[in-house]
């Protein structure tokens, strides 16, 4: 399990950022990502998605105006607490400890959530999803790497700062073959940060 500390930083990080992240436009590259995903979902007929690291909600409500079953967890009371204004089926949960039977979903969508995994707990995650998701089901996982880094990210902008794990392409791609078969991975570059990731890894996963 994920050490508490580290849930409730992450948590009160969030909630003092939920506010702004609610009003703040959605990025057009992160727009295209999830237009790809849900083209995949309809060409497959899947209808049921769980969006983990949800924040206030603007992908699961994407997701479900397109028409799936969509639920929505993340660490943050005031994150979900969005999520349910705008009408989603949503509750406070870690993606460490998802409560739902097993194979619930078709497909599970995670967005720069799990970059917030300590290493040695991403394994132990990772199963966690695979045990949500139905036979044949999708996962989506977008993170930030290029680098490799495990730690409180000092130079960031959130109080208190954020953990962090970043990984190089081989690596990521690596763990996660251990638990799902890859479908794509695909690199989009990033703006020059100081030691910071170089890109962002969009990866499709399957069951």
């Amino acid at each position: 399990m994920i050490p508490q500390d580290l849930k409730k930083n992450l948590s009160e990080a969030y909630d003092r950022q939920s506010k702004q992240r609610n009003q703040s436009p959605t990025q057009d590259w992160k727009i295209d990502e999830r237009m790809a995903f849900l083209q995949r979902l309809r060409d497959e007929k899947k209808h049921s998605l769980l969006e983990i690291g949800s924040g206030p909600g603007k992908d699961s409500l994407f997701f479900s105006r397109e028409g799936l079953d969509v639920y929505a967890t993340d660490l943050s009371d005031e994150m979900v607490e969005h999520c349910r204004e705008k009408g989603l089926k949503a509750e406070v949960m870690s993606f460490d400890d998802l409560q739902f039977p097993e194979e619930s979903f078709d497909a599970v969508w995670a967005l720069n959530c799990l970059l917030h995994v300590p290493k040695e707990n991403l394994p132990e995650v990772l199963r966690g999803i695979r045990s949500v998701l139905k036979k044949d089901g999708l996962f989506y996982l977008g993170v930030y790497g290029g680098i490799s880094h495990e730690g409180i990210w000092q130079g960031d902008f959130h109080e208190p700062k954020r953990f962090f794990s970043f990984y190089e392409d081989n690596i990521l791609q690596s763990l996660l073959s251990t638990e799902f078969k890859l479908e794509a991975f695909h690199k989009i570059p990033l703006d020059e940060v100081e030691n910071g990731p170089t890109h962002f890894q969009g990866v499709v996963l399957r069951k």
